[in-house]
């Protein structure tokens, strides 16, 4: 797409709300009631077994204080060593259902953003900036999916241990445990205080990690460009100030989480010293055991790690769940594929016929890129885009192949408008293929059978051959089963063409637009890739915004761009006859080719 047609105002995906992630994850956790059923209650277990020690431990200071036999003290002890061990491996296999638990929704969440933004309207990605989407894909999935390997599991345990304790507490003494209990109004404060504070922070800091990868992409993407230019000096300031923003948001957040730390602190402290007092009280009244004030006060001290734990994971877990709320507004997103039409209710095109009647087109608020264009390409027709950078052929290329939706007028394949057209079937009446081709790692029969999974290796090479890519295939160590990619043999701009028409001719559309789709190529393989592309084309209604006037020459047709609108349309000989501004273009061409 040409700067001069590109969105004018990026706008940023959509975030769910944290109800909505709530109510999301809520749904996924349904979706497997045995295994969530399983991790709720082994924790539940395994927190009982690891608190037993301690409860059993109060026991046996009792015992020694009354001066119990040695083989009833030997007893006490077998147990507590049983416990123990029961609680540790009960905590370990918690740690393990609940993370297979969360891995496994994970991996749902996944599958669904990479459904959603695989279905993205062309449009929506282009206004949002693709670095917005890819960090959503990135680095959000790996921040959820960290916490759920390294923080969930030693959250719910610690969650789970707390509980019981109190419960434990309470059962030596209710006295005891109320005063555990003061503990929690310390902690919830805090809480009160951080997350309020925090969650905006984190989802800034989301937008801002987004923001850096977005620029970082378009420096990558556009390095020949800003080369070409000088423009390194600018886009490396872009950068650092995308990157210092990023900082300085993660700084904000830890120092506003150490503040924390000492809210969590002061929790401690209240509950274990209302314990101490209390059980001094009380045994001094001997209403209680020195054995149960210990075990109580034991109780509450073994909760230090795994609640001050719980406390300070909510850091990760608040990064999480600003990174669940960007996942869940991708899924949230309505596609083409959501579309849910009855079979045989959707209406079916009678031929590849394509009219364009008079279009309109702006991307967002921005101006308007074609101005009520009409366009007739009858069954089986070439027909060439022609005009100078910005003129609006790649647009209209995109309505056409039903990529974007014109601001008013329709575009019609056999006199049924392309919007109407059932969405999962829309690729197998008209393909794309763009200058920008991507080779997928692998072996190369996969990239082939992308647009169609049961083809044989007999249409595989007829395909192959048809565009002229047989022999040098043929010519691959391993042919057909070659690594290519990133992996493997690394094509060359031609080649990956050659792979992208063979792909054309296996998914058989009845209409083509080819965008400049010989341009990155070269020049030296120019004659190579555009008989290519007439033979995956040859019978079908072909669409080509010509970068060479070379293919307007052999085309049915020719139409002339001009800031946004039609201006010249008929044969290229009629055209240059005409001696208007399609002649003046033939002639520049021919005079440096």
């Amino acid at each position: 797409m040409s700067v001069e047609e590109a969105p004018i105002a990026p706008t940023v995906l959509p975030v769910a709300t944290a109800a909505r992630s709530g109510r999301w994850l809520t749904s996924a956790l349904r979706e497997r009631p045995a295994a969530t059923t399983a991790a709720v209650l082994v924790g539940i277990a395994a927190a009982a077994a690891a608190t037993a020690p301690i409860y059993l431990l109060g026991n046996l200071i009792d015992h020694v204080r009354d001066g119990s036999t040695v083989s009833g003290l030997v007893g006490l002890a077998v147990l507590i060593g049983a416990t123990a061990l029961a609680g540790g491996l009960g905590t370990g296999l918690s740690g393990y259902l609940i993370t297979r638990l969360g891995e496994h929704t994970v991996a749902d969440l996944r599958e669904e953003v990479l459904a959603r933004a695989l279905n993205l309207p062309a449009t929506t990605i282009e206004e949002s900036g693709r670095g917005d989407l890819l960090s959503r894909v990135g680095t959000d999935v790996a921040t959820v999916a960290k916490a759920v390997n390294q923080v969930l599991p030693d959250m719910l345990n610690a969650f789970f241990l707390g509980v019981v304790a109190l419960a434990g507490m309470t059962s030596l003494d209710w006295r005891l445990g109320l005063a555990g209990a003061l503990c929690v109004p310390a902690y919830a404060a805090g809480l009160w205080w951080y997350l309020p504070r925090s969650a905006p922070m984190y989802a800034d800091e989301r937008v801002a990690i987004a923001e850096r990868a977005q620029v970082t992409v378009e420096s990558i993407q556009g390095a020949r460009t800003i080369d070409a230019y000088e423009m390194h000096e600018r886009h490396i300031a872009d950068i650092e100030r995308a990157s210092a923003r990023a900082r300085d948001i993660s700084i904000a957040v830890f120092t506003l989480f150490t503040r924390l730390v000492g809210r969590v602190n002061r929790a401690e402290f209240i509950g274990l010293t209302a314990i101490l007092v209390a059980g001094f009280l009380l045994v001094r009244t001997g209403q209680v055991t020195v054995g149960q004030t210990t075990a109580a006060a034991l109780m509450f001290h073994r909760l230090f790690n795994p609640i001050g734990m719980l406390m300070y994971d909510f850091d990760e877990i608040q990064s999480a769940a600003a990174s669940l709320a960007r996942l869940v507004g991708i899924v949230d997103m309505r596609t083409a594929a959501d579309v849910d039409i009855a079979p045989g209710t959707a209406p079916v095109p009678a031929n590849s016929d394509v009219k364009v009647d008079r279009v309109s087109f702006a991307y967002g608020s921005g101006p308007a890129v074609l101005h009520d264009v009409s366009l007739s390409i009858p069954a089986g027709t070439r027909c060439a885009l022609v005009g100078t950078t910005g003129t609006g052929k790649t647009t209209l290329a995109a309505i056409v192949a039903g990529l974007l939706t014109p601001t008013n007028g329709q575009t019609r394949i056999g006199d049924v408008p392309v919007g109407e057209i059932d969405p999962k079937s829309l690729r197998q009446w008209v393909a794309t293929i763009t200058q920008e081709v991507h080779v997928f790692s692998g072996p190369l029969i996969d990239d082939l059978r992308l647009v169609a999974p049961d083809a044989g290796e007999d249409e595989i090479w007829a395909a192959l051959d048809r565009v002229g890519a047989g022999a040098w295939v043929k010519s691959l160590e391993d042919g057909l089963h070659t690594l290519v990619g990133e992996q493997g043999v690394a094509l060359t701009a031609a080649q990956a063409q050659h792979i992208a028409m063979a792909r054309l001719v296996l998914a058989d559309p009845k209409v083509v637009v080819l965008d400049e789709a010989t341009a990155e190529a070269g020049s030296a393989h120019a004659a190579e890739l555009e008989a290519a592309a007439a033979a995956a084309t040859k019978g079908r209604t072909t669409l080509v915004v010509a970068h060479r006037l070379t293919q307007a020459a052999t085309a049915d047709m020719v139409a002339v761009m001009d800031n946004g609108r039609i201006v010249e349309r008929g044969t290229h000989s009629e055209l240059v006859a005409r001696e208007g501004r399609y002649a003046r273009l033939w002639r520049a061409w021919s005079m440096h080719n």
